[in-house]
């Protein structure tokens, strides 16, 4: 069969028996090797723990937002006022939400008239507080105010954590009606 094709393994026709040499490394090019695959190792490993210090710094960031945001109030403080609403909401996470009339005064003759929405977590503080806000008592709320609200904790950023009667004014939001026989 003859073709007329050129064939790389013969040469004229004849089988090449010649082998090539295999290239030995000098030292030069083996130190030349080693440095540049130290250096792509290394560049890789910068790469890699810049991404990894990136993603720690986020998250840290994340975890003081949430905190601050959420879980430190940024407010403590007493409101005085009268219960005007008070209602227990929720289906699951149960809290009582409610809504507070203060008055401010400025001077003897001008008060400012303010609402406020607040949440009572605790049962035993709710109902102490339906109870004097039945008799038309004036209260001290002492409270804690968050940036944000959370599902367990009511619908109010302002949280009440502890309610006393007002023991400067012993006034009513209404009147009290006079008995029959005065």
């Amino acid at each position: 069969m003859d073709d007329n094709f050129d064939d790389y393994f013969m040469e004229d026709g004849r089988e090449d028996t010649a082998k090539p040499q295999e290239h030995r490394e000098t030292p030069q090019e083996r130190e030349d090797r080693e440095i540049a695959e130290a250096t792509i190792e290394r560049r890789h490993n910068t790469v890699r723990m810049m991404l990894v210090g990136a993603i720690v710094l986020m998250t840290l960031f994340l975890a003081w937002w949430l905190w601050s945001r959420y879980f430190h109030p940024y407010e403590e403080g007493q409101y005085k006022g009268w219960v005007l609403h008070f209602a227990s909401q929720g289906n699951l996470l149960k809290t009582f939400e409610g809504e507070m009339l203060v008055i401010a005064y400025a001077d003897d003759s001008i008060a400012r008239r303010d609402t406020l929405n607040f949440t009572v977590k605790s049962d035993t503080l709710a109902m102490q507080a339906m109870q004097w806000s039945a008799d038309g008592r004036r209260l001290v709320f002492d409270y804690k105010r968050y940036h944000g609200t959370l599902p367990w904790r009511g619908a109010s950023p302002l949280v009440v954590t502890a309610i006393t009667m007002d023991s400067d004014r012993v006034e009513r939001l209404a009147p009290q009606p006079v008995p029959a026989g005065e």
